[in-house]
């Protein structure tokens, strides 16, 4: 029920925090990020991670509208 609730996201828990994350496709990555992890850009048409806190102090809307885009191999290492 929790994916469907929330776009498909998955939950997870890092270093005690819980987040959605849900993957994007790289035919569904139309804009270009800045990766949290690495600083780095995270190009249009690259396959990437999109996460938000799942415990945000403001409620639902607003860890939405914080989501991070990351690198898939920087969500994982990080």
């Amino acid at each position: 029920m929790t994916r469907l609730a929330h776009g498909g996201a998955r939950l997870e828990t890092r270093r005690g925090v819980e987040w959605f994350v849900r993957e994007i496709p790289a035919h569904r990555a139309e804009k270009a990020y800045r990766c949290p992890a690495c600083g780095q850009e995270v190009p249009p048409g690259q396959a990437h991670v999109v996460a938000w806190s799942a415990e945000h102090l403001f409620g639902d809307d607003a860890a939405v509208r914080d989501r991070r885009h990351y690198h898939a191999h920087c969500w994982r290492i990080a």
